[in-house]
């Protein structure tokens, strides 16, 4: 084995929660380096591009009340737009029937970011130096040697540093070799903390035209029948494509078959909005589920609630110290949203810098 480095923050996790942490390190000009599992980063924001359409597969949404979400995309100087909400509702009922309402849309007053939320990433990640960071990375043993901490690779090399922060969920951390071991009520908090949206999968239908405006339609609708409980509007503040993104209701377990939901969904949307939202240019299905380094064994089982997240006590103080988490899932205040993911490399921040003092 190659020791590559000794560094004195090792950074594992590579989403947003990681990639800001690493940003404050760079602006304080602190020792660090950020290891990134998957062949990009950005975890659990993903952006896909159809023509000159930017769609988010991911989250796609902040609202206002999250401060640290508006500093950001001011910081990286990109445009923000509110979700489209103007017009008729639709409704799904249990038996397939179809019908329209007036009301409030779940999503109105929300805001997205022009080009997508991989911008988010994309701009934090290219303001890192290189040798400050690396994907295709996953961390598969840490070990405590005295005062340092030895981290090796999947590819053999080894980093050794002062102090690991594991931004990625904790359910994700647990699967990552310990020695010494950690103490069972550690392991188990740690597997007992649900991974936000790792059960989740979201398809999105785009098209050249947004009909279902024209029609007087919102583009939201929910449904007790089809496969997606939610759709809205996904379509870009200018231009086109335009497309229609839904939260794909149906268990881990009963979207295997690939091609059988692709049909269902194509019909669920024609049901919806009419027969041109059966025939999309493109449609798009994101499984998380089925990301190895999103959801594990224990993430197949659906949320129905939000959780309540926060730093369970027997997860912190681990080897003397020198062993943090960050990520959405342990913001106490924002946790499961962008914001959280912000407000734990934000605490990260402070432990590693001013032994946890708010700053």
């Amino acid at each position: 084995m190659t020791q590559i480095r000794s560094v004195k923050t090792l950074i594992i996790g590579g989403g947003l929660s990681g990639l800001a942490l690493a940003n404050l390190l760079e602006a304080k000009g602190h020792d660090y380096f950020l290891v990134e599992a998957r062949d990009r980063f950005g975890g659990r924001i993903k952006t896909e591009s159809v023509d000159r359409g930017y769609f988010d597969v991911g989250p796609a949404w902040f609202w206002d009340g999250q401060p640290r979400m508006a500093r950001l995309v001011t910081h990286l100087d990109l445009a923000v737009f509110e979700q489209h909400a103007d017009g008729i509702l639709m409704h799904e009922d249990e038996s397939g029937q179809v019908h329209r309402s007036r009301g409030f849309a779940s999503m109105q007053g929300s805001y997205r970011v022009l080009g997508g939320l991989a911008g988010l990433t994309d701009g934090l990640a290219h303001r890192l130096p290189d040798l400050r960071k690396q994907t295709n990375a996953p961390v598969t043993s840490l070990l405590k040697d005295g005062h340092k901490i030895v981290a090796t690779l999947a590819s053999g090399v080894q980093v050794q540093a002062d102090n690991v922060v594991l931004a990625l969920p904790p359910r994700l951390a647990a699967q990552i070799a310990y020695t010494p071991a950690l103490a069972d009520q550690t392991r188990q908090a740690m597997q007992n903390v649900p991974t936000w949206m790792a059960g989740q999968a979201k398809a999105v239908a785009v098209y050249d035209t947004p009909f279902w405006r024209e029609q007087g339609l919102s583009g939201d609708a929910s449904s007790r029948f089809g496969p997606m409980v939610e759709v809205h509007d996904a379509s870009p503040a200018q231009g086109g494509p335009f497309a229609l993104f839904g939260f794909i209701g149906v268990p881990p377990q009963g979207r295997r078959e690939a091609a059988a939901l692709r049909t269902q969904l194509l019909a669920q949307l024609g049901r919806l909005f009419g027969p041109q939202a059966a025939a999309p240019m493109q449609l798009i299905v994101k499984d998380w589920a089925r990301d190895l380094f999103t959801a594990t064994q224990a993430d197949q089982a659906p949320l129905y609630a939000h959780p309540t997240y926060h730093l369970p006590s027997a997860m912190t103080g681990l080897w003397e110290g020198r062993v943090h988490f960050a990520g959405t899932e342990v913001a106490p205040q924002f946790g499961g949203y962008l914001e959280g993911a912000l407000e734990a490399a934000d605490t990260a921040f402070a432990a590693l810098t001013t032994g946890g003092r708010p700053r």
